[in-house]
C-alpha cells in the first residue's frame, strides 16, 4: 500500500474510532425520540403556565387594574369627623364677678364628595355644648346645634364631566393597552414555541435521516472490502468508502448536537429550569394547508393585531390629555353656595328637635375668578399635547402601513414553501431513483464508490431540504397567524387574561 494511502487510512481510522467513543450519546438522543409523544398543544399550554415573560407581564395587567382603582377612588366620599373642647378662666371687667370659668365643647361630622361636573358636595353638622359660671348667662349649660349644606362648582376650568372623568378613563384605557400587551405576549409566546417546537422536529428527522445515511456508508465499506478480496475493487475504493463512512458519522454528530440545542430551545420555553428532562416523541402537524388570502389575513390583523389596537388607545388616551390641556387654559371661575340652619336650647334634644324647624339660617352665594397673566405655560402644554396626539396619529398609520406589508410578505412566504413543498418532494423521489440507479450500476461493476457517494450525499440533501421545507412552511403559517392574531383562537386560549392552552 502506497505511503500516502496508509496514511490517510490511518487518519481515518483514528477519526472513525473517535466517533465511535460518542455512540452511547447517539443512542441516548434515539431513546429520546422514542419515548412518549409531546404534541404541539401540549408544550404551549405548558409555556403559557411557566413562561417567565408572561409571568412579568402580568404583574403590568395588574398594576394598570389598580391603577383604575385609585382613579374611580377620587369619586368616593370622604367622611370627617372631630371633637375639641376648650377651658377658660378670666376675669370679666364688666361685671363684678371674678374669675369666670368657661367649658366649650365642639363636636362635628360631615360628608364631602366630588361629582363628575367637577362640583365638590359638602354636608357638615355640629353640636357644640358651652357651660359657664357667669350668673347673668340665660343659658347654662347652652347647646348649638347646626347643619349646613355647601357647594362649590367650577364653570370654566376643571369644569365637565370630559376633564373630571379623564383620569378614570385613561385608566380604563391603560388597562385596555396592558390587557393587549399581554395578548400580543401570549401571541409571541405561542409562536416561539411553535418555531421551537418545529425546529426540534427538524433536528431529530434531520438525525434519523443522517443515521441512514450512515448505515448505508457502512454497508457500502463492507462491501468494498469484500469486493477488494475478490479482487473487484482496488484499495482506492475501499478508501473512499471509508471516507464516506467517516464522514456520515460527523454528520450524526453534527446532527446530535442540533438536536440538543433545539431541545433546550425548547424548554427554555415551556419549562424552569428544567434541562435535564427528556422530551418526548414530536411531529409535525398532518393537516394540510391552505392558501391564504391577503384580504381576510389584513383584516384579521387590523382587528386583533395588539400593538396596531394599544396604538388606537393611545390616541384616544392623548385625545384625554389634549382636552385637559385645553380646558387647563381656561380662567378659573368658581361658583360658591351654602345653606344651614342653626338651633340654640338649653338641652343637646331640644336643640336637635328644633333643628329642622329652621328657628335660625343662614345661605351664602359666591363667585370668583382668577386669571393667570398671559397663560403662557398653560397654552403651552395644550400645542405640547396636540403635536403628541399628531405623533400618535403618524405612528398609527405607519403602523398600518407595516402592518400592510408585513402580512404580504407572510402570506407570501407561505404561499411561496407551500410551492418549496412540493417541489423538494419530486427532487426526493428523483434522488431516491438516482441512488437505487448508481447502487445497482455498483452491484454490476459499472459504477464506482465515489459516484455511489456522490448519489448517496444526493439524496441526504434531498430528504432534508424536503424535511426543511415542510418545517419552514409551518414557521412561516405560525407567524402569519401571530399576524392576525388568530394564534390564540386556534389553540382555545381565551383573550384577556391569563390563559393555558387546551389539550
Amino acid at each position: 500500500m502506497p505511503t500516502k494511502v496508509f496514511r490517510r487510512t490511518s487518519l481515518l481510522i483514528t477519526v472513525a474510532l473517535a466517533v465511535a467513543l460518542s455512540a452511547p450519546a447517539i443512542g441516548q438522543e434515539s431513546a429520546a425520540a422514542g419515548s412518549a409523544v409531546l404534541t404541539l398543544e401540549e408544550c404551549i399550554a405548558r409555556a403559557l403556565k411557566q413562561n417567565f415573560d408572561l409571568q412579568i407581564q402580568a404583574y403590568d395587567s395588574a398594576n394598570a387594574k389598580e391603577t383604575l382603582t385609585i382613579s374611580e377612588a377620587g369619586f368616593d366620599p370622604t367622611f370627617t369627623a372631630s371633637t375639641s373642647k376648650a377651658v377658660s378662666q378670666a376675669d370679666v371687667a364688666s361685671t363684678t364677678l371674678v374669675g369666670t370659668h368657661s367649658e366649650f365643647n365642639d363636636t362635628r361630622i360631615g360628608v364631602s364628595q366630588k361629582v363628575t361636573t367637577g362640583a365638590t358636595v359638602s354636608l357638615s353638622h355640629s353640636l357644640d355644648r358651652s357651660e359657664t359660671n357667669n350668673s347673668y348667662s340665660t343659658l347654662n349649660p347652652a347647646y348649638t346645634a347646626d347643619l349646613t349644606l355647601t357647594v362649590k362648582q367650577p364653570l370654566l376650568k376643571n369644569a365637565g364631566p370630559t376633564v373630571n372623568k379623564a383620569a378614570i378613563n385613561r385608566a380604563t384605557l391603560g388597562v385596555t393597552r396592558a390587557s393587549l400587551a399581554y395578548q400580543g405576549s401570549l401571541l409571541q409566546v405561542v409562536r416561539d414555541t411553535e418555531n421551537a417546537y418545529y425546529n426540534l422536529v427538524f433536528a431529530r428527522e434531520q438525525l434519523m435521516v443522517r443515521k441512514n445515511s450512515l448505515a448505508l456508508a457502512e454497508r457500502l465499506f463492507e462491501e468494498n472490502k469484500t469486493r477488494r478480496m475478490t479482487g473487484v475493487a482496488t484499495d482506492l475504493n475501499v478508501l473512499q468508502a471509508e471516507v464516506g463512512v467517516a464522514n456520515a458519522r460527523r454528520n450524526v454528530i453534527d446532527s446530535v448536537k442540533a438536536v440538543r440545542d433545539r431541545q433546550d430551545d425548547l424548554l427554555n420555553l415551556i419549562g424552569q429550569f428544567e434541562f435535564n428532562r427528556v422530551l418526548g416523541e414530536v411531529t409535525l402537524p398532518i393537516t394540510a394547508v391552505a392558501v391564504p388570502d391577503f384580504e381576510k389575513s389584513f383584516v384579521l390583523a387590523r382587528e386583533n393585531q395588539p400593538d396596531y389596537l394599544s396604538t388606537v388607545a393611545s390616541i384616544k388616551q392623548l385625545e384625554l390629555d389634549a382636552a385637559i390641556a385645553k380646558n387647563a387654559g381656561l380662567p378659573s371661575l368658581d361658583l360658591g353656595g351654602s345653606l344651614g340652619y342653626n338651633a340654640h336650647d338649653g338641652s343637646s334634644s331640644r336643640a336637635l328637635d328644633r333643628l329642622p324647624n329652621g328657628d335660625g339660617y343662614a345661605w351664602q352665594l359666591d363667585l370668583s375668578l382668577s386669571v393667570p397673566w398671559g397663560m403662557r405655560s398653560d397654552k403651552a402644554r395644550y400645542r405640547t399635547a396636540k403635536n403628541n396626539l399628531q405623533r400618535e396619529q403618524a405612528r398609527l398609520q405607519q403602523l398600518e402601513q407595516s402592518l400592510v406589508v408585513q402580512v404580504r410578505a407572510a402570506v407570501r412566504a407561505v404561499e411561496t414553501n407551500l410551492e418549496g413543498v412540493q417541489i423538494s418532494t419530486l427532487a426526493t423521489a428523483l434522488s431516491e431513483k438516482q441512488y437505487e440507479l448508481e447502487k445497482a450500476r455498483f452491484d454490476a461493476g459499472l459504477s464506482t464508490s465515489r459516484l455511489v457517494l456522490e448519489a448517496q450525499d444526493s439524496l441526504e440533501r434531498a430528504r432534508i431540504s424536503e424535511l426543511q421545507s415542510r418545517v419552514t412552511l409551518r414557521t412561516t403559517l405560525a407567524e402569519l397567524h401571530r399576524l392576525e392574531g388568530s394564534s390564540l383562537g386556534r389553540y382555545g386560549i381565551p383573550v384577556g387574561g391569563q390563559a393555558t392552552a387546551s389539550n
